[in-house]
């Protein structure tokens, strides 16, 4: 069984040994990290997911970015250990999350993934909306957490100053 927590600054470094085992190698050369250099993650939507003894099994985190002036959440990214995949942690994560975001009145949520899997989520391709290169457009996802919350919303995807 696994408990999900808001990341805490103490799980930073175990958090970062977790996607390094998860990703490939050079992960942050990839243009969502351009977006997080400097910028401090949304900690109260960000998580972890523990087992009984402690163990990090899952974790992720959100970042602010702007589109067209509006304050927009990236996710990623959304990690789970190996050992621990299949068993829904990053399902029960997104959706934690994302009735978090809600909560706290964020409008609207982006992400660069695989739309299959998120689909289930509500997340959709994202029209007129660019993550700076080289990201494949048709991997560009959005979720309204409001009605409507992108319409009108279009552009180069911009860190939060």
């Amino acid at each position: 069984m696994y408990h999900l927590e808001k990341e805490k600054p103490d799980d930073w470094w175990e958090v970062e040994a977790l996607y390094d085992l998860c990703f490939a190698p050079g992960r942050t050369a990839l243009s969502s990290y351009r977006l997080r250099e400097d910028v401090d993650p949304v900690a109260s939507l960000s998580r972890t997911a523990r087992d009984e003894q402690g163990v990090l099994g899952g974790a992720l985190r959100y970042w602010p970015v702007r589109v067209a002036g509006k304050r927009v959440l990236l996710l990623g990214p959304v990690a789970v250990h190996p050992t621990t995949q299949g068993e829904g942690l990053a399902a029960a994560m997104i959706r934690d999350s994302l009735a978090a975001a809600a909560e706290e009145g964020w409008e609207r949520v982006l992400l660069v993934g695989d739309l299959p899997y998120y689909r289930r989520f509500g997340f959709e391709h994202g029209q007129g909306v660019e993550m700076p290169q080289p990201t494949n457009p048709d991997r560009v996802l959005l979720l309204s957490l409001v009605p409507d919350a992108w319409q009108g919303v279009a552009g180069m995807v911009e860190k939060d100053a």
